[in-house]
């Protein structure tokens, strides 16, 4: 085409120098490569330079975390015994933008910018007149979200001199994100695996050995934490809460170890809004914007990541909605109470104010493993305890439905987890065909489910089932939690 050499093409976009100049000067061509294009892609210089921090916006701060023993409010000194100082500087920060260092961004090249896709074959099989699109986070490397906050964390505790790091995983995402990133900056990597998924998905329990991390079920006898939870159960399924108290004892105990985490914590959910960084820049260039915005929770991340770059929007006055899809099994948004309570089953975190089950609760054991976390993030719970975010809780059988549909459509087999996200998307697409309206809907698709096809073929032979946890058993949980407020 005549003067597209002028303007240019990056990673098969084009890549303008001004958009209101190729608007008027190349109208059709940039309308075919954006409004009318299934995937949207960024090139790497329009990668985010800096994370967006909520709490800079937030009406209201954070309440801080309290010490467990004094239930005062904890010294950042006090959560350097077990974390990287930089990450605790991150956690306190009332800074809007944090740069991204560049070993971070060198490693993030490998995947993003990760495509805005549209989902056009799922819109004609609901003949909804709604705008359907996803964040495809399917694409790094161990298949999810979760590398965009394990790289971070493995350089700052790199940069420290700390080279083993000590965590925990549900499903396995976690976890073989962070083995993949202790890879890069040559760290030894010790996972404690939910007893339960660790049987489940054997295959994320063989990339992180790839990758070179060890791997144990939890609990586990290698720890005190651990040993006292068999005693009580010697056939539990394990929860994140028990994986986490084992990770959190290893890194208390050695001097050369320290603890990260997958989810909850607010640097967590800070270095996770690339995806929606991202995605801003992605509708702008569709001609675009959402009115929905949706993510599966168990911590918060994935939807803390898209939806957190919104929220700014929605608290400059745009009108969004929010969705935090959560398994009716573990509802910890729609039916926990909003309190102070521990991040572990054991009592060692510090203890953080957020919508929790109660830290002794022990979900049943459903297959996306990812969501089953007894609390909810600091700053997400936040969001919703002000209304900016609703909760929506959906049944396991309904979501593997909505993955079928979504895989039949649109060709990508999505994690358990995703599938909450891909459920509630249906659902809203649903309504705008039934009310007749063009709403634009997004939600994350927090990552691929390749290593979930055992959980795929129990559904196919009919052998899950739906579990609805009794309200009585999340009032005893609810009823052992420190009373100080």
């Amino acid at each position: 085409m005549e003067g597209l050499g002028a303007i240019g093409r990056k990673n098969g976009f084009i890549a303008p120098r001004s958009r209101h100049t190729v608007r008027s000067e190349l109208f059709p061509y940039y309308e075919r490569f954006t409004m009318d294009s299934r995937r949207i892609f960024l090139s790497e210089a329009d990668r985010p330079q800096a994370w967006y921090n909520l709490q800079a916006d937030l009406p209201q701060p954070v309440p801080p975390p309290l010490h467990p023993g004094t239930h005062q409010p904890i010294a950042p000194a006090d959560l350097e015994v077990i974390f990287s100082k930089e990450l605790v500087a991150q956690e306190v920060s009332q800074e809007r933008w944090i740069e991204i260092p560049k070993p971070v961004q060198d490693i993030y090249s490998i995947w993003r910018p990760s495509p805005l896709t549209r989902a056009v074959n799922l819109e004609k099989a609901l003949k909804t007149p709604a705008r359907i699109y996803f964040k495809d986070e399917s694409h790094s490397p161990p298949g999810s979200h979760k590398p965009n906050t394990a790289v971070p964390q493995a350089y700052y505790n790199k940069i420290e001199g700390i080279n083993r790091l000590s965590t925990e995983t549900g499903a396995g995402q976690w976890g073989c994100s962070l083995a993949f990133a202790c890879s890069f900056f040559d760290m030894h990597c010790k996972v404690f695996m939910v007893r339960v998924s660790y049987e489940q998905k054997p295959y994320r329990r063989s990339m992180m050995h790839l990758w070179g991390s060890e791997v144990t079920p939890s609990p586990s006898t290698e720890t005190e934490a651990g040993r006292k939870m068999l005693e009580l159960d010697h056939n539990t399924p394990g929860s994140l809460g028990m994986a986490i108290s084992e990770a959190v004892e290893i890194a208390a105990k050695n001097d050369d170890t320290k603890y990260t985490l997958g989810s909850v914590l607010n640097h967590v959910m800070l270095h996770q809004t690339v995806i929606g960084l991202e995605a801003e820049k992605q509708f702008e260039l569709a001609g675009d914007s959402p009115d929905i915005v949706i993510g599966c929770v168990g911590g918060g991340s994935n939807f803390a990541g898209l939806a957190f770059p919104f929220i700014r929007r929605k608290l400059e006055g745009k009108d969004i909605r929010f969705i935090a899809c959560e398994p009716c099994s573990c509802p910890t948004i729609s039916r926990g109470e909003y309190r102070y309570d521990f991040g572990d089953t054991t009592e060692l975190t510090p203890l953080i104010k957020m919508f929790t089950l109660g830290h002794s609760f022990v979900p049943p054991g459903i297959h996306a493993g990812g969501l089953r976390y007894h609390g909810m993030a600091p700053m997400v719970s936040l969001a919703a305890k002000l209304g900016i975010v609703e909760a929506a809780g959906y049944h396991q059988l309904e979501c593997f439905e909505a993955a079928q549909l979504f895989a039949q459509t649109e060709g990508i087999i999505p994690a358990p987890e995703s599938s909450h996200a891909i459920r509630a998307a249906v659902v809203e697409a649903e309504r705008c065909r039934d009310e007749n309206q063009a709403k634009c809907i997004v939600f994350n698709l927090s990552g691929h489910g390749l290593c979930d096809l055992a959980s795929y073929d129990r559904f196919f032979s009919g052998d899950l089932g739906d579990y609805e946890y009794p309200q009585e058993k999340i009032d005893a949980a609810l009823d052992k939690l420190p009373r100080f407020e």
